[in-house]
């Protein structure tokens, strides 16, 4: 492991491609459009968990099981991505993924309990492609703004969520099918951006056939990178941070109607929080870019964390709003500043993609824990102050193993 300072990567040279298909136009359009599938359909089924729940006559734990699968599977699926972008390049990856997750969504509202677990198996794995295919992707097409365009794309992961949310109930109430019309409606969106993604492969292929000279040397992978402490901060950084984010996503809402509050308003209240999300994912990765260390930022994250459970302990409904808009920024802000410590802590984008690999494995494997772990030690405690008491402490951990990846090192 080498110490660098402002170190720019180098893009490796490819000759010009005469077609409107290399227009950047197109490529951030088709970027913005997979980014808002990434966690839209994890989003659109917190509000209707209870009403899952009910329909099928699964307990809390199994109920947890609905969020935790896609996410146990990010884990499972993201070690393999790097072997599939080296052989059928990144490009039809993507597109083969966000086909993969659309068939996904559509799986998931078959009416039978089985369906609806391999449906978030097959959501899992195709973000589980998505998640790590992106930062290396960036890194390669916007090598000097690397830690913008990651601000860029995970605020419209986060619109995505913030839309998917907010749309659920009401959707169901226009489609009239109750929540398998609702949460089936988001493959739409999934197919949309596939069109939207299909210029980009046939770019690629353009490219591939324009290549007369030999190929530069690709990048070395980063030797040792699972003996490396700053491979583990970060994943750790990651893995703690998305924890906490996916069991509230899992179980925000029901924690708010358990104490009182209206489902219809519970909803809204995580939809603003999915919304103010988006103001900490754009911001925090801009800063960070600019910055040699980040432990700053890392530090008020977990901070931020922090405060927004203590609001939730002492007051869930008087201080509902105010909890949402602190957890907001900084969960969109841990998203945004783990994707940025990929892009910044490594030196080209072969070791973007193989760092992503570890960290989405590792963290999806930890965040996997999270709303199955809630559900059981709800239907053990018979409340949420366990609950909440335990991603109170987390915080702490999040603060740790940020303090580590926050420092000027690069793999």
């Amino acid at each position: 492991m080498s110490v660098t300072r402002a170190q720019q990567p180098l893009r490796t040279s490819v000759p010009a491609v005469p077609s409107r298909l290399a227009h950047p136009a197109l490529l951030l359009t088709g970027i913005l459009l997979v980014a808002l599938n990434m966690r839209a359909c994890l989003a659109a089924i917190s509000p209707m968990v209870g009403e899952i729940q009910r329909g099928l006559g699964l307990s809390a734990t199994a109920s947890g099981l609905i969020t935790t699968v896609p996410v146990l599977f990010q884990g499972v699926g993201a070690p393999l991505t790097p072997r599939l972008t080296r052989r059928f390049g990144t490009e039809r990856v993507v597109l083969g993924a966000v086909l993969v997750l659309g068939a996904g969504v559509l799986l998931r509202v078959v009416p039978s309990v089985p369906a609806l677990y391999a449906g978030c198996v097959v959501i899992g794995v195709a973000i589980a492609v998505l998640n790590v295919s992106m930062p290396g992707l960036v890194k390669r097409e916007f090598p000097h703004r690397a830690a913008a365009m990651t601000g860029v794309y995970s605020t419209t992961m986060l619109v995505g969520a913030t839309l998917a949310a907010g749309a659920s109930v009401p959707l169901e109430h226009v489609l009239g099918g109750g929540w398998r019309a609702s949460l089936g409606a988001w493959s739409l969106l999934a197919l949309v951006a596939a069109l939207a993604w299909l210029p980009q492969v046939l770019r690629s292929r353009q490219e591939r056939a324009a290549v007369a000279a030999p190929e530069a040397p690709k990048a070395k992978p980063i030797a040792g990178l699972w003996r490396l402490p700053l491979a583990w901060q970060i994943s750790l950084f990651m893995g703690v941070s998305s924890l906490m984010v996916y069991t509230l996503v899992a179980w925000l809402p029901t924690v708010l109607a358990d104490h009182g509050m209206s489902r219809d308003e519970a909803g809204l209240v995580f939809a603003f929080s999915n919304l103010v999300q988006v103001a900490g994912a754009f911001l925090v990765p801009l800063l960070a870019g600019r910055m040699t260390r980040q432990r700053g930022l890392a530090l008020t994250m977990a901070a931020l964390n922090g405060a927004g459970i203590a609001v939730l302990l002492l007051a869930p409904v008087s201080g509902a709003w105010a909890a949402a808009a602190v957890l907001g920024v900084a969960q969109g802000g841990s998203l945004g500043l783990g994707l940025a410590f990929i892009v910044l802590r490594t030196s080209s984008a072969a070791g973007a993609a193989q760092l992503g690999g570890m960290t989405q494995a590792v963290g999806y494997l930890i965040a996997a824990l999270g709303p199955v772990g809630a559900g059981a030690l709800h239907q053990l405690t018979g409340g949420w102050t366990a609950v909440l008491a335990v991603l109170l402490v987390l915080a702490a951990v999040v603060a740790a193993a940020g303090w580590g990846a926050g420092r000027n090192t690069t793999l």
